[in-house]
C-alpha cells in the first residue's frame, strides 16, 4: 500500500510539474479557439457610381446570463427589460422573466435579437447591462453580412454572386463571382471564443483579436439607364411572344464597354426572371446573323464582289442531295449584296459552296483569323465555347460549308456574335467586350482596365465599306425594313434559325425557332452595337427575327438616341400616329424657340411620352396613371412649363 501511494504521488507530481504545460495547452485548445471574422465584401458600382451590389451587415445580439455578478444583474435587469419592451413590443415583465430563467438555467448564449441592422445594433448595445460589455455585462455580438442588389432583378445574373456551401464548394457567377477572390472578398479577421457547452462558443471579449480588412470596390461599365431600357424592352417582347428565354447586350463601339446586359427566362408561372447568363454562356446556331461573316470572307478573298450575280432559283436548290430553301417564292437571279439584304439562304450557300467546296480550309482559316473559333476570354466565368467544324470532325460533311454559310452546323454565343458586329461598326477593329472599368479603395484607383484589341483590322477598307452599306440597306429595304425609322438610323442583320430540329418530322409538329437581330446605331458614326436573341417564341404570334427581336433593338436604339441628343434640338420619337405626328410638327417649331413648351402626347405609348417629357429643357415631374396609350394629359399643349412642375398622364 505504501509503494502504491508513492506511485500515485509520483504520477500527480509528474502531471503537475513535468507534463503540466502540455495538458494545460490541450485543455485550452479544447475550450478556447480562434474563429474567422468575415470581412465586408467590396461594393459593385455602375459606370456613374450607382450601387449595383453591396454587403449589408446584420447582427445577432445575445447575452451570457451568468457573466454579470448578482449585484450588477439585479441592479440592471429591470432597466434592461424596459428597454427591450420599448424596442421589441412585449411587456417588460416578459423579458425580465425569460432573462431570469436563462440565468437560473446557466444559459451563457441567450438570444435577445436576431438579424438586426447596424442602427438597431448601436441602439441595443447601449441598453442597460449590455452597455457594460462582454466582461461585466455578458454582451455577445455576432455579425454576418448579406449580399443585396439595390436594382433588384435587373442585371442580377451579370452582376452575380459568390456562394460557398458547407463543403467549402464555391459557386461563382457574374462580375461578383469572377472578381470576388482577387478583389472583393478582402481578408478575414480573428476573434477568440470560449466553448460554453452544447457545442456553443461565445466571444471572450467584445473586440476582434485581428480586425478584418474589407474588400475593394469594383466599378463596372454598366449604364443603369441603358440597362433599365434594355431589361424592360426585352421583358415586354418576351411576354408578348411567350418565349422561353432571351437576352440582349448593348456595347460601346469604341471602347468595348458593356453598357447593358439582360438575360430573362420564363418560370412555370409564366413570369420572367434572371435565370442564367445566356448572352455569355449559351452557344447556339446563330442562323442568318452569320451570313455577314460568310459574305465578308468571300469579299475579302475577292472570289466575288457585291455585284456578282447569284441564281437563287425559285426558293429551293439541292446541295449534295439536300434541299436548301428560301422563304416565299424565291428571289431568282440577284446580286450578292441583294442576297444578303433579303437574307437568301440559297444565295449565301451558293457563294460559299462555289468558291470554297474544294478548299474549305481557306474559308475556315478566314474565320479563325477573326477569332470566331475560340472564346473571347471575357472576365465573367462560364463563357460558352464556339464550335466551328473542320474536315475530319464528326459534324463535318459535304453539306457542312453550305449550312455554315447561313448560320447552321456551327455554334456561337450572342456576345461572340456581337463582338464581330461591333468590329464592323468600329472601323474593323475587333475588341474584347469589357465589364469592368476600375478597382478602387475608396477613391483611389488600385487597377484600371483599358481597351483590349483582339484584331487590329478584320478586313480591308473596301470590304468594310461594302458590308456597312449592305447592313444599312437591310433595315432600309431588306428583311429589316419593318424596323426602319425616319428619325434615326440603324444597321444590322436579322436572324431566324430553327432549333431542336434533329428529328425533323417531330419538329414539324412543334416548330421552334431562335429569333435574333444584331447590329449598331446610328448607321453613320456608330456609337453602340447591340444584339437581341429570343428563344422559342410562340409561332402562332410570330417567329421572324425582324418581328420578335427587331422591336427590342429598335426600342433600345430609339430610347438611347433620344436620351442622348447630339445637337441642341428636340428629336421626334418614332410612333405610328399621323395625328400626333402633325401635332408634333407644330410643337417642334415652338420648342426650338422656347424649349419649355408642353407637347401633346395623347396617342403616344406611355414609355415614349415619358421619355419625351423627361428630355425637355425644363425639369418636370411625370406621374403616370395606368399603362399603354396616353389618353389624357393634365397640362395643355404649347403651355409653358415651370421647373419641377408635375404633369399627370392618364393611360389605358
Amino acid at each position: 500500500m505504501f509503494v502504491f501511494a508513492l506511485a500515485v504521488v509520483f504520477k500527480l507530481c509528474s502531471i503537475q510539474f513535468i507534463q503540466g504545460d502540455e495538458y494545460r495547452e490541450l485543455a485550452e485548445k479544447r475550450t478556447v479557439k480562434d474563429f474567422d471574422i468575415e470581412p465586408n465584401r467590396g461594393n459593385v458600382y455602375s459606370a456613374d457610381g450607382s450601387l449595383l451590389a453591396t454587403s449589408i451587415p446584420k447582427y445577432d445580439i445575445r447575452i451570457d446570463a451568468v457573466q454579470a455578478s448578482n449585484v450588477v444583474f439585479n441592479e440592471y435587469i429591470g432597466a434592461l427589460s424596459d428597454s427591450l419592451s420599448a424596442y421589441k413590443g412585449k411587456s417588460a415583465y416578459y423579458y425580465k422573466d425569460i432573462i431570469r430563467k436563462a440565468r437560473n438555467n446557466k444559459n451563457r448564449y441567450f438570444l435577445l435579437a436576431r438579424n438586426i441592422s447596424y442602427s438597431d445594433y448601436l441602439r441595443m448595445r447601449n441598453f442597460p447591462l449590455l452597455k457594460l460589455g462582454a466582461i461585466k455585462g455578458g454582451l455577445i455580438v455576432e455579425q454576418t453580412t448579406r449580399r443585396e442588389h439595390p436594382m433588384g432583378e435587373i442585371a442580377s445574373r451579370s452582376i452575380g454572386y459568390e456562394r460557398i456551401d458547407e463543403n467549402n464548394y464555391a459557386t461563382r457567377v457574374g462580375i461578383d463571382g469572377a472578381f470576388g477572390q482577387k478583389y472583393l472578398q478582402g481578408k478575414k479577421g480573428k476573434r477568440l471564443k470560449q466553448k460554453i457547452g452544447n457545442g456553443q462558443w461565445k466571444p471572450i471579449a467584445d473586440f476582434d483579436q485581428v480586425e478584418p480588412q474589407d474588400g475593394l470596390d469594383l466599378y463596372t461599365t454598366i449604364d443603369v439607364n441603358i440597362q433599365d431600357i434594355a431589361h424592360h424592352s426585352l421583358l415586354g417582347q418576351l411576354e408578348k411572344y411567350k418565349a422561353e428565354h432571351g437576352c440582349v447586350v448593348v456595347m460601346d463601339v469604341k471602347t468595348g464597354e458593356i453598357k447593358a446586359i439582360a438575360n430573362l427566362a420564363k418560370t412555370s408561372k409564366g413570369t420572367y426572371y434572371e435565370k442564367l447568363n445566356y448572352a455569355v454562356g449559351e452557344s447556339h446556331e446563330p442562323g442568318s446573323t452569320f451570313k455577314v461573316m460568310a459574305m465578308m470572307a468571300a469579299l475579302e478573298d475577292k472570289v466575288i464582289d457585291t455585284s456578282t450575280v447569284i441564281d437563287a432559283k425559285n426558293g429551293r436548290k439541292m446541295f449534295y442531295g439536300r434541299p436548301i430553301n428560301d422563304s416565299g417564292q424565291g428571289h431568282g437571279k440577284i446580286s450578292a449584296a441583294r442576297a444578303l439584304e433579303v437574307s437568301s439562304n440559297i444565295g449565301l450557300a451558293t457563294i460559299v459552296d462555289d468558291h470554297y467546296s474544294k478548299k474549305p480550309e481557306k474559308f475556315l482559316e478566314r474565320l479563325s483569323k477573326w477569332k470566331l473559333d475560340r472564346p473571347l476570354g471575357v472576365s465573367i466565368i462560364g463563357e460558352g465555347k464556339p464550335d466551328i467544324p473542320r474536315p475530319g470532325a464528326s459534324n463535318w460533311s459535304r453539306n457542312a460549308l453550305p449550312s455554315m454559310a447561313y448560320g447552321y452546323n456551327l455554334t456561337m454565343t450572342p456576345l461572340q456574335t456581337l463582338a464581330f458586329y461591333n468590329a464592323i461598326a468600329n472601323d474593323g477593329e475587333l475588341i474584347k467586350p469589357r465589364f469592368i472599368r476600375a478597382v478602387k479603395s475608396f477613391d483611389k484607383n488600385i487597377e484600371v482596365f483599358e481597351k483590349e484589341v483582339l484584331v487590329d483590322e478584320i478586313c480591308s477598307d473596301k470590304t468594310l465599306a461594302e458590308i456597312r452599306d449592305i447592313l444599312k440597306n437591310v433595315v432600309i429595304r431588306g428583311t429589316g425594313k419593318r424596323m426602319y425609322s425616319k428619325t434615326f438610323s440603324m444597321a444590322g442583320k436579322t436572324g431566324t434559325a430553327r432549333t431542336n430540329y434533329a428529328d425533323f418530322e417531330e419538329w414539324k409538329k412543334k416548330k421552334e425557332y431562335i429569333s435574333s437581330f444584331a447590329g449598331y446605331f446610328p448607321s453613320e458614326k456608330p456609337k453602340y452595337s447591340c444584339i437581341v436573341v429570343i428563344h422559342k417564341p410562340i409561332v402562332e404570334v410570330g417567329y421572324y427575327g425582324v418581328d420578335v427581336a427587331g422591336p427590342v433593338f429598335k426600342r433600345i436604339a430609339q430610347k438611347i438616341y433620344t436620351d442622348t441628343p447630339i445637337i441642341d434640338e428636340v428629336k421626334t420619337l418614332d410612333f405610328d400616329n399621323s395625328l400626333v405626328n402633325q401635332d408634333f410638327e407644330s410643337y417642334y417649331e415652338n420648342a426650338r424657340k422656347y424649349k419649355a413648351l408642353m407637347p401633346s402626347v395623347v396617342g403616344m405609348p406611355a414609355m415614349d411620352a415619358i421619355a419625351l417629357l423627361e428630355n425637355l429643357q425644363v425639369n418636370v415631374k411625370v406621374k403616370l396613371n395606368g399603362n399603354g396609350i396616353i389618353k389624357k394629359q393634365s397640362v395643355g399643349r404649347h403651355q409653358k412649363l415651370q421647373p419641377n412642375q408635375t404633369i399627370v398622364l392618364e393611360a389605358s
